[in-house]
């Protein structure tokens, strides 16, 4: 399930090509006139922990990555709308600049496939000659592309194209459309004829259907894996992007202008930056390190010290999430970064007395990066999000145990960085356990005693993209329904439980449940009143009022599925998703996503219907 990587030595971008690009298109641009709209698709059903909080006060990084890509291409007039906080949103409504978008881009993850597909099924609904060009991007299309094309010819809904890759790939296809298009042409005539030439098949990272059938596609075409930008010192600054978002709203429309800048940090607390991509372990449920071609990339120190800066002094952010995979991942890498972040002065202050950060990174590189932990602090880090998975290594290995684990959380408090570990329970992994850490609340309590404020308990779900994704699926282990309740794309979010060999899943689902009740509980909010796990007096009652305030709207929805669960006929789905339109590649390549083929039509058989 694994995506493929290009070829050795042409797997990276040629240096200063992710600026090159936007540079020719600020040169023809301007006469198109173009605008557009990014959507970041949302369901509000995901809305638990551990993401009850980020989830609405997280501006996410990719959508307005697409939009900083865009504005700094020339497209200036482009807005960003964040489903999270505009609901009630309608392509078929939308009316930028007094006019209908010319693009419309719909980024998505999987559990968000619901809302995704109702965006394009609304702008279905508008009239083919003024719809604007729909492009879907996401991690839903990077690994699915194929599930955003209808292939019944009685519910006819697509994008127009699926991007598979970064921003670049979304800028060679623009810069392909805008050669090919005459000024005050729909853009989306432009794309037919472009695709129909053979264009479009010389811009890596794109998926979409042959033919203008007006009706459901017939067959896709896949360009391949992009190339990656290896320097990400090229990408739009994230300033860009933070000054394009739609004001919340309940409006079905879009409002007349951007979000105010100062209203910016009231609905977005936290500012997520890219930091670092790449990660050097290749955990067998992770589609992370196929994903990045097996490379590990980075912005330069500089650069990371001058997004903060700018973003604090403009927004006023003062807290930062890094989107690492793993931020520890290369030692020199790293300790550069932070050494030049503790030197960073901000309106003659240090760096940390303006703005405090956090983000990914593992007990093993934690452990390598121990003689560095106080610049790492010095450079204002505050809070490290710790991929423990298992405390005990039986379930996966990435050097860690419960010794080395416990070193490194005491090493981190020793220098006031606050650890928030991140669990996966298992088959297998009993509640307690009286002789060994292995039971989950055996490895809370372990690590609530090691100083862990926060911390996230998933269970183990399969990750499209990722080594072990279809082995549930033939092994029998993964759930189609319970109860009459079909298992939805929301619910892979590793909340609920839904593959598992366990004879009763509905203990497992309890086991996460009683977890997470024992670590946010009113006993503890008061413990943490008296004896709290941070210097600083109030984060921890402060976490663990947000952790509460969480299990409350999360409690009941895990109890409402280990119901389910218990009392109700279980049903197993025995081949992944999958789809029976035709991928080919480009000059007799095979297809690169071609793995969600239904077998009929991966042995050659004639389209029929999905199965």
């Amino acid at each position: 399930m694994q995506l493929p990587s290009r070829n050795a030595g042409d797997m990276l971008l040629k240096p200063g090509e992710c600026l090159d690009i936007r540079r020719r298109l600020r040169r023809i641009t301007p006469p198109h006139d173009l605008t557009a709209v990014v959507v970041c698709a949302f369901d509000p059903r995901t809305r638990m922990l551990p993401f009850y909080y980020s989830s609405m006060r997280m501006a996410p990084a990719g959508v307005r990555a697409v939009g900083a890509a865009l504005f700094d291409a020339g497209i200036t007039k482009t807005r960003i709308v964040l489903q999270q906080w505009n609901p009630r949103v309608q392509p078929s409504r939308m009316v930028l600049d007094g006019r209908v978008p010319d693009l419309l881009l719909v980024s998505s993850m999987q559990i968000h496939s619901t809302p995704c597909e109702g965006i394009i099924r609304d702008a279905w609904r508008m009239d083919a000659a003024s719809r604007p060009l729909i492009v879907a991007g996401g991690p839903k299309a990077i690994y699915e592309p194929w599930s955003l094309f209808s292939a019944e010819p009685a519910d006819p809904w697509a994008a127009d194209v699926a991007v598979t890759g970064e921003e670049y790939v979304l800028l060679n296809l623009l810069e392909v459309l805008l050669t090919e298009r005459a000024i005050g042409e729909p853009l989306r005539s432009a794309f037919a004829r472009a695709r129909d030439r053979g264009s479009l098949d010389q811009v890596p990272g794109l998926v979409y259907a042959r033919g203008d059938s007006p009706g459901a596609a017939e067959e896709l075409v896949d360009t391949g894996i992009q190339r990656l930008v290896s320097d990400l010192d090229e990408l739009p600054h994230p300033v860009l992007g933070y000054q394009l978002l739609e004001p919340p709203s309940r409006r079905r429309t879009l409002a007349a202008g951007p979000l105010a800048t100062d209203r910016v940090r009231r609905f977005s607390r936290i500012g997520s930056l890219v930091f670092t991509l790449g990660c050097k372990f290749s955990c067998p449920y992770c589609p992370i390190p196929a994903y990045n071609q097996r490379q590990y990339r980075a912005k330069s120190p500089g650069r990371i010290a001058d997004e903060m800066t700018q973003l604090n002094e403009r927004y006023g952010f003062r807290f930062f999430f890094g989107t690492d995979d793993n931020f520890f991942n290369n030692r020199d890498r790293t300790v550069s970064i932070v050494e030049t972040l503790a030197r960073t002065q901000i309106r003659g202050l240090a760096l940390r007395h303006r703005a405090h950060w956090g983000t990914e990174v593992t007990v093993h590189d934690t452990l390598g990066m121990k003689e560095h932990l106080s610049t790492v602090r010095k450079a204002g880090a505050i809070a490290l999000w710790i991929g423990v998975e298992d405390i005990t290594a039986t379930f996966v290995k990435k050097g860690q145990s419960v010794d080395k684990t416990t070193e490194a959380f005491e090493l981190l408090r020793r220098h006031g960085l606050l650890p928030v570990p991140m669990l996966m329970h298992h088959d297998g992994q009993p509640l307690c356990t009286r002789r060994s850490e292995y039971g989950l609340i055996n490895q809370v309590r372990l690590l609530r005693r090691a100083g862990a404020i926060d911390v996230q308990v998933l269970v183990m779900t399969p990750a499209v993209g990722s080594r072990s994704y279809e082995e549930p699926f033939h092994t029998g282990r993964m759930i189609q329904s319970a109860g009459g309740k079909a298992v939805e794309p929301y619910m892979l979010d590793g909340n609920y439980v839904v593959a598992t060999g366990e004879p009763q899943p509905w203990r497992m689902q309890l086991r996460v449940a009683a977890a997470l009740a024992f670590f946010y509980n009113p006993l503890r909010l008061l413990g943490s009143l008296v004896r709290p796990k941070s210097r600083r007096y109030l984060i921890d009652p402060g976490v663990q009022l947000i952790g509460l305030w969480g299990l409350v709207h999360t409690l009941p929805r895990m109890l409402a599925w280990t119901l389910r669960l218990m009392t109700g006929r279980i049903t197993r789905q025995s081949r992944p998703p999958a789809t029976c339109l035709r991928l080919t590649g480009v000059d007799g390549v095979p297809a690169s996503h071609g793995h969600s083929l239904v077998p009929e039509i991966a042995r050659g058989a004639a389209v029929g219907s999905c199965v």
